[in-house]
């Protein structure tokens, strides 16, 4: 019976220190915050601290990862009752900018580290690869449970699209100054119809050539 307990205080410092760390982060800064200093405020050994994390860069995939799995959570309801896919990807989008907005204070603080291209921090990156992976499972269920009916082709490789147009509504939303991230939200419900438009286009005859040139670029950039 003691494995269980043990597990869970493993889990609970990890999340104590994670939760440290992005406090330190957002008042003293992401360079200026040492990991001797997460550990001193967060109550554990600089060397326990190493053992569930072994930088600065690793507390940050945390988060991202952290985020990714209530984005995940807040996402199923509109997606076991919506078959249609427009609503499908507001929905989405929406829960999206929910998970972020309690973030949005320091959000800027780390975007400048995860737009440098060497950076761990990177979305692109294969330290991020899992994250990304999550991000795009997400709108591959929403295509795959949606009454979608578009080209195979360009059906597998709309999830990465989906999420390369999340990308920029994080983009956008990182630099949104309106209260509540208002704008972000109505750029969400002002573009999510055209997004809708030109993937119910690419079923007409004269755009189904189109998609799969867009296919290949997808598949050639990504090899």
């Amino acid at each position: 019976m003691s494995e269980p307990r043990t597990a869970g205080k493993s889990e609970q410092t990890r999340a104590l220190i994670v939760e440290t760390a992005l406090r330190l982060f957002r008042e003293n800064g992401y360079e200026a915050t040492t990991m001797r200093a997460i550990a001193k405020e967060a109550g554990v050994s600089v060397g326990n601290a190493y053992y569930y994390f072994g930088s600065k860069e690793e507390l940050i995939q945390a988060y991202y990862d952290e985020l990714q799995d209530e984005h995940n959570r807040a996402c199923q309801a509109v997606l076991e009752r919506e078959q249609d896919f427009a609503p499908r990807l507001l929905g989405v989008l929406r829960a999206r900018v929910d998970t972020m907005v309690p973030y949005h204070a320091f959000a800027g603080k780390f975007f400048k580290f995860a737009a440098e291209p060497t950076s761990p921090l990177n979305p692109f990156s294969s330290e991020s690869g899992p994250a990304r992976a999550a991000a795009v499972a997400i709108y591959r269920e929403l295509v795959n449970g949606s009454s979608l009916k578009i080209d195979p082709e360009f059906r597998e490789e709309l999830p990465e699209l989906l999420w390369l147009y999340s990308m920029g509504i994080v983009l956008y939303w990182v630099h949104d100054s309106s209260e509540g991230c208002r704008k972000t939200y109505l750029l969400v419900e002002r573009t999510v119809p055209l997004v809708n438009k030109m993937v119910m286009m690419s079923r007409l005859p004269g755009f189904k050539s189109v998609a799969r040139e867009l296919v290949g670029v997808i598949r050639d950039v990504r090899d």
